[in-house]
């Protein structure tokens, strides 16, 4: 549905442009959005290389079993019911590494793999109460190093673009707060209620 709001609004755009004489306006806009929508592309994608390139490393090596064993405690106390499965637990702290250090579109992949980790180990069609905790730290991650804004700020010629870093973490980490209480609140509702 939004594919066909945002192809009106450009489609209405251009015929206004064109009926109200502003065609070189029109024509000028397109070449620059079509510009810099390249420019940050390439900028987010060579990124999202390097950190997946290194997330691919830290799996090979023993640094994911190293900081597995440094969050294990954090991991064994939001999902109590995976303390067995290392695969998955390796798999949420490799996600939440990513999350934490902003890689950003690199983290994608590693939640992927968490999911089908969790999705194996669930003896349920439903999502389990795992899983969908996964996802609300995965999509409330509190962010370290926001790299991607931080990319997309200095690609927009922002004076500093690291001004926003305190803010980030501040708010990242009282919306993943926010989250994971509430989820653990619903958790325990829906265990009272059945």
């Amino acid at each position: 549905m939004l594919n066909y709001i945002w192809a009106a609004l450009i489609i209405i755009s251009v015929i206004v442009g064109f009926i109200s004489g502003r065609t070189a306006e029109v024509s000028a806009g397109i070449l620059e959005s079509a510009k810099t929508a390249v420019n940050v592309v390439l900028g987010l994608t060579g990124m999202m290389c390097f950190w997946t390139g290194m997330s691919a490393i830290l799996e090979k090596s023993s640094a994911v079993k190293a900081l597995s064993e440094i969050i294990e405690p954090l991991i064994n106390l939001l999902f109590p019911r995976i303390k067995k499965e290392t695969k998955a637990k390796e798999k949420i702290v490799m996600n939440i590494c990513a999350n934490v250090l902003g890689m950003g579109n690199a983290a994608t992949p590693l939640g992927l793999e968490a999911m089908k980790e969790l999705d194996r180990i669930n003896p349920s069609t439903n999502a389990s109460e795992s899983m969908m905790l996964f996802l609300v730290i995965n999509t409330c991650s509190f962010q370290l190093i926001p790299t991607s804004v931080i990319s997309l700020r200095y690609n927009a010629g922002a004076v500093n673009p690291y001004d926003i870093i305190i803010p980030i973490w501040i708010t990242s980490f009282l919306t993943l707060l926010s989250g994971i209480l509430l989820c653990k609140l619903l958790e325990r509702t829906r265990r009272s209620v059945i």
